[in-house]
């Protein structure tokens, strides 16, 4: 079962806010892939989550601290997930910013939460009562999915809360894991992404087996759509004028076959002429 919020002992009153509570532990990101995967998969996501929440009660945290249990000192109930998605709630509080997304402040628990792995994964997997990751986000947090994502060792695992506790997701044909709520897949995609050509994480539509693009792949996409077009006009163009100047020359040609004709039937004429003055029937 989800441990109950708990109040410190020397904390009267209600409970602090987001704007009350630490937003920084200190830590750094580990290595230059996080921010980048971060922002891809957000991108990537956008005009799906769209799609899904049209009125655009989503938010998407990155390393950013979801409070779960209230405690001294405040950051042993917290953990800041790489990558998180709630759904159901407004981007921001009013006209701030959360510092943090608080549990008994939202009550809306978070749909998806990703781990990208940097040491052994043992972080990532720890199942220790109220501190190992694994633990907090299945029995604290009570996240629908828990992805883990192991880039050095091109893996991922992705998990779903079933009966209170995660359950593997298999993967399909494609190696891709169903998240049903968002109709998409996650899988890993071997490419460049802002001058870094590594295993990535990323989504597809589940229905189609699409994956799901970012702006500037969209727009390489018209891009090449575009200048294909342009070729296949040019292509057209090009052969319509070879069949036209065909055209003009089968046309001259008949012309000319024409002219040979009238010529030949115009000296028959004058020799049938010259025949009959003879005294010769032609056609005798």
């Amino acid at each position: 079962m989800q441990p109950p919020v708990t109040l410190a002992p020397d904390q009267p009153g209600p409970l602090p806010d987001h704007t009350q509570l630490p937003d920084r532990d200190g830590a750094i990101v580990v290595n230059y892939q996080e921010h980048p995967q971060s922002n891809l998969l957000t991108e990537s996501l956008l005009p799906r989550l769209r799609e899904v929440y049209p009125d655009g009660q989503f938010s998407i945290g990155c390393d950013c601290g979801i409070y779960w249990r209230y405690t001294q000192p405040p950051l042993d109930g917290c953990k800041a997930p790489d990558w998180f998605l709630v759904p159901g709630v407004p981007p921001m509080l009013g006209d701030t910013f959360r510092r943090s997304y608080v549990l008994w402040q939202e009550a809306v628990k978070p749909l998806l939460v990703i781990e990208y792995v940097s040491g052994d994964g043992s972080e990532e997997h720890d199942t220790t009562p109220y501190k190992g990751k694994f633990w907090v986000y299945e029995q604290g947090i009570g996240a629908w999915f828990y992805a883990i994502f192991d880039g050095p060792r091109n893996t991922l695992e992705v998990y779903r809360l079933d009966l209170g506790r995660y359950r593997p997701v298999p993967a399909n044909a494609a190696g891709r894991f169903l998240i049903d709520p968002l109709g998409i897949e996650l899988g890993l995609w071997e490419g460049e992404y802002r001058g870094m050509r590594l295993p990535w994480l990323r989504a597809w539509d589940a229905a189609t087996g699409q994956m799901l693009s970012l702006a500037e792949e969209r727009a390489d996409t018209a891009e090449g759509l575009l200048d294909d077009t342009r070729r296949l006009l040019s292509d057209e163009t090009e052969r319509a004028e070879t069949e036209r100047k065909r055209a003009d020359s089968a046309e001259k040609q008949a012309a000319t076959d024409r002219e040979r004709a009238d010529s030949a039937e115009g000296r028959a004429r004058l020799l049938a002429e010259k025949l009959r003055t003879l005294g010769v029937d032609p056609e005798a």
